[in-house]
């Protein structure tokens, strides 16, 4: 292999695409030093190549030339309409925000108003607001003034200036009429005096907006890139495994693979022929260093700094650039916040759609790619192209993708258990035994439900409830449980290994240990009382304790404050189903009055839905206030914040109801004769004799397929309805500017047209997906079906996410990312919850522990063992209590003196009426025991396999050791080879030992 790869190397190399490199041998003392550690004295020997002998150079980075498509490089260079129009309107804008150009009769007004604007701006310019400029090069200079002069330059292309060659690498947007030109000019000078290169655009379809084109040239990108400790390719990798598939088991592997050849091919694979985009950069990186610029693999210059990675740079010079005098005057994000800009977005990379087929023209651009191959729905069984998605997007929103797929394929098991436990209960409905009792108790009558206008009531009126019961409350129930608490951890774990693997694969191990930059609201905050940084050593910004420790205990009243709010919601949901089950008891209605219970439950939760979409609102605009409020020091640092915020908003406002219909209703509502309350006016709600359970299995599955449904609705309905509205006002706009349709739109007209991404960025979606795993995971126990609802929910999910992000939404920024945050934090610790509270529904909520007791402790199987069903002979009875109601009244329906009630009590004619049975302890005992042995069980299995998965992969552990030693290894002599030449070009004496 290694001698295949040196060949495609020399051969590339005598192309002219590398230089003829010689060879540097190692001599003397540092020769025989390494020889007596034990130590390879040079790549080659390492390699153990004999009859090609590679060069000591920094070998070219093959896949770099790969990193678009084969025709994107063309579509980059040449304009689209290469025959300009006599009717489109380019303004050229020079450093004092004037016109050069000569502008069409239409544009007359426009030219007044920029003049306006220079001439406001020159009289009162301070020249120490702006940034002492370098002297420029000529030719330099002759660029600027060519991206000035726009009289014989080609129509614009949307990707690119007007001479076709200067990549646009970031837009502004602002209004002519906006007040801010003062600001918005300065600013300007003060990109230009960074050494970027800036042109503007009028739209084309709306009068009063100009675009500001963003160019960033070489010098810059290496200056910041520097700066920025960005890590740029530097050498061909040497893989490890390679290595150890030659020293060990080669012929092992050989035959897996012939094995493998012969099973048929997985279909949810992404073929590679149809992905000529995702040939892996396999190269080493360092941090980018201009004074060793000659390590790096420096093909072309135009893609060696890929294009998130351009747009990462321009963004970072925006935020640090001044608009007025003072050190709180920065930033993109305060002339974004005053008005001065309306928007600032990189650009998307061409359209998403082709007149040709992929298959046989191949990929426009990136984003073409992404569409077909990735965001379009007929291809939802297919894997995800993640080093795609990276390269386009960023770190940040791949990980996060990365993350969604790989929750997605774990709940793929988790349904199908979930699923069996369903099937179970639904195929033994017929032959449960305490089902049978309640459909064949026809002479047992059930106490009223109401004080006023109800009557008894039979209870085989319930069969159909009973037999609902069942499906969820049945032998599975413990079972699935377990497996779900232990199904949680091993999805977080075996994602620490896929997270290990993915931040290798994208270069991130090192970029954790980098400090991460302030932010401009700190840094404007506090500027006025500085420390030294203890990583950096540089003096920065500083947020006394004593202030961080109020503006937080102003955080935590807040955050307390609205967590009340919610309870108060959910008080006001419990009323109205006590006022709603007394009015469906007594209706008129037979149909509504018999199932009385469903019209209670269902109401209350389509009314408690209302009420935490409500308020969801409302959270989200507090933890937005208190968040900042609180000044975080970093980015990270303010989305941690927030989204821990937002989580328990809407974690107790999801989850507050479903918590009291499973421990709290009808635990508290006495008994017939001295039944609780509410006011002294509403009567507390009971169970069913069947149990409570089916009211969270309904309450549960109503809220999670209805939020689902209103997420997926805003997340693409709303922005659909407002894109489309856009481009209805661009088409008349069009009609009146003579621009013939959308096509002819360039690129930035296009994008300012989409929606912005969330302010928020990933955390809504982050959100979304958390609080779907608490509802599978926490009140699993009830709900076995809600495994398979997230999964059909999530491969909808993943699609229609690419979908807003490809074609719905303007391009966000791509950021790093090493991880996804304090989501993981948030997710073991539902996982923690989750184990408690299904140890409490199966114990208090369920019938699992009373049937357990009675078979074992007072059934018929006593003496003989347990046999399932028949040791329940008898348990519906065992389970109701008799009250005396009196002398039966004239007219009533059942003249009966005694009726029946859920209860473990003695019966009113023994010595202690109404008081509580021996069985209800031992019930109470068993509950309390099961608690405790579950929990611990439970905990012991997921710590046990917590231990036993290793975070990262052992052979990943040695590949990236050794990859370490290679690249020392070739460090040393990239540096020793350019010493030498050094040397030697200035005639001094050459040595083999040291340079």
């Amino acid at each position: 292999m290694y001698a295949a790869w040196f060949v495609r190397v020399r051969i590339f190399s005598n192309l002219g695409s590398q230089p003829n490199a010689t060879m540097v041998h190692h001599s003397g003392s540092i020769q025989s030093f390494k020889q007596q550690k034990g130590m390879h004295t040079s790549i080659s020997e390492i390699l153990k190549e004999k009859t090609l002998k590679p060069s000591r150079r920094s070998l070219p980075c093959l896949a770099q030339s790969q990193t678009h498509p084969h025709n994107l490089n063309h579509f980059l260079s040449v304009p689209l309409s290469p025959e300009p129009k006599a009717n489109t309107n380019t303004h050229s804008v020079s450093a004092s925000c004037t016109h050069i150009t000569t502008p069409p009769k239409d544009a007359t007004k426009d030219q007044y108003v920029e003049e306006m604007e220079t001439g406001a701006y020159e009289s009162r310019t301070d020249e120490s607001l702006l940034i002492q400029q370098k002297p420029v090069s000529r030719g330099k200079l002759e660029a600027r003034t060519d991206s000035v002069r726009g009289n014989n330059a080609p129509t614009p292309s949307g990707l690119t200036f007007r001479d076709g060659k200067k990549r646009i690498d970031y837009i502004l947007v602002y209004k002519k009429s906006s007040p801010q030109v003062e600001k918005r000019c300065t600013f300007e000078r003060n990109l230009r005096a960074e050494g970027l290169m800036l042109e503007k655009e009028p739209s084309l379809t709306n009068n009063d907006i100009m675009f500001v084109k963003i160019h960033a040239p070489w010098d810059t990108l290496c200056k910041y890139a520097e700066q920025m400790n960005i890590r740029m390719p530097f050498r061909k990798k040497c893989y490890f495994s390679d290595w150890k598939k030659k020293t060990m088991g080669s012929r092992f592997h050989l035959r897996c693979r012939q094995v493998k050849s012969w099973l048929p091919r997985n279909p949810m694979k992404l073929d590679k022929e149809a992905l000529p985009d995702l040939e892996e950069t396999d190269c080493y990186t360092a941090p980018f260093s201009r004074a060793r610029m000659h390590h790096f693999t420096i093909n072309n210059r135009d893609s060696f700094f890929s294009n998130s990675t351009r747009s990462r740079i321009v963004h970072h010079v925006l935020q640090r650039t001044k608009y007025e005098d003072g050190k709180s005057k920065m930033g993109i994000n305060r002339l974004l916040g005053n008005g001065t800009y309306e928007a600032a977005f990189p650009p998307h990379e061409g359209s998403y759609k082709s007149r040709h087929p992929i298959k046989t023209h191949g990929p426009q651009n990136h984003r073409h790619l992404l569409y077909e191959r990735w965001a379009r729905w007929g291809i939802w069984y297919k894997y995800q192209p993640l080093d795609l998605i990276r390269r386009y997007f960023g770190e940040k929103i791949g990980l996060y993708f990365a993350w969604l797929g790989w929750y997605t394929g774990m709940l793929i098991p988790a349904a199908l258990v979930g699923l069996f436990v369903f099937l179970y209960g639904l195929f033994t409905m017929d032959s449960s035994q305490v089902s049978k009792e309640i459909c064949e108790a026809n002479t047992t009558i059930m106490c009223p439900m109401c004080e006023v206008n109800c009557s008894a009531w039979i209870l085989s009126d319930s069969c159909v409830y009973a037999k609902v019961t069942h499906l969820f409350d049945n032998g599975g129930t413990v079972f699935f449980a377990i497996f779900m608490a232990i199904w949680a951890t091993v999805f977080l774990e075996f994602w620490k290994r896929r997270r290990a693997e993915l931040t290798y694969d994208w270069d991130l191990i090192d970029w954790e240990e980098e400090e991460e930059e302030l932010r401009p609201q700190f840094e404007a905050k506090y500027s006025r009382k500085e420390r030294v940084n203890p990583i950096s050593g540089k003096p920065e910004p500083f947020q006394p304790f004593t202030d961080k420790l109020s503006r937080l205990m102003v955080s935590v009243s807040g955050i307390f404050f609205m967590i009340s709010l919610v309870l108060t919601a959910v008080f006001a949901v419990v009323v109205f189903r006590l006022i709603a089950m007394e009015k469906f008891a007594s209706f008129q209605w037979e149909f509504v009055k018999k199932n009385w219970q469903f019209a209670t439950s269902g109401t209350g939760v389509c009314i408690n839905f209302m009420i935490i979409m409500s308020l969801n609102v409302v959270y989200e605009k507090v933890a937005y206030l208190l968040t900042n409020l609180e000044h975080p020091r970093t980015e990270s640092e303010w989305e941690n914040s927030f989204a821990l915020k937002m989580f328990l908003f809407q974690f107790v406002n999801l989850n507050s109801s479903t918590f009291y219909i499973a421990f709290f209703l009808g635990r508290f509502a006495g008994r017939p004769g001295d039944y609780n309350k509410l006011f002294n006016r509403w009567r507390m709600e009971e169970c069913h004799p069947s149990g409570c359970l089916i009211d969270l299995c309904l309450q549960m599955g109503v809220i999670m397929v209805l939020k689902q449904i209103w997420n997926n609705f805003m997340e693409l309905g709303y922005p659909l309805l407002q894109n489309w509205w856009s481009r209805r006002k661009m088409r008349r706009a069009g009609e009146q500017n003579n621009v013939e349709g959308k096509e002819q739109l360039p690129q930035w007209d296009k994008d300012w047209n989409l929606q912005p991404m969330n302010a928020h960025g990933l955390v809504d979606e982050y959100l979304e997906m958390v609080l779907q795993f608490g509802f599978t995971t926490i009140f699993v126990a009830a709900f076995p079906l809600a495994p398979l609802l997230a999964l059909l929910n999530n491969i909808i999910e993943i699609r229609l996410d690419a979908y807003k992000f490809v074609t719905q939404w303007r391009r966000p920024m791509p950021a790093r990312a090493t991880d996804i945050g304090i989501w993981h934090g948030i997710l073991e610790g539902i996982g923690v919850v989750a184990v408690i509270t299904n140890a409490f529904v199966i114990a208090i909520t369920s019938d699992y522990i009373p049937r357990f007791v009675y078979a074992f402790k007072y059934g018929p199987c006593v003496d003989k063992g347990y046999r399932h069903e028949q040791c329940l002979k008898g348990y519906m009875n065992s389970s109701l209590s008799v009250f005396d109601m009196g002398e039966p009244k004239n007219g009533s329906q059942y003249q009966t003196r005694y009726c029946r009630y859920r209860d473990y009590r003695e019966p009113p004619w023994s010595s202690e009426p109404y008081e509580f049975t021996l069985q209800f302890w031992h019930v109470l005992a068993a509950r309390l025991a099961f608690i405790i042995v579950f929990e611990h069980l439970v905990f012991g299995i997921k710590t046990f396999i917590a231990h036993l998965i290793p975070d990262m992969p052992k052979d990943l552990c040695e590949r990236m050791r050794r990859e370490k030693y290679l690249m020392q290894e070739m460090m040393y002599e990239a540096e020793l080879e350019h010493l030498q030449k050094e040397r030697k070009k200035n005639g001094k004496r050459y040595h083999h030992e040291w340079p």
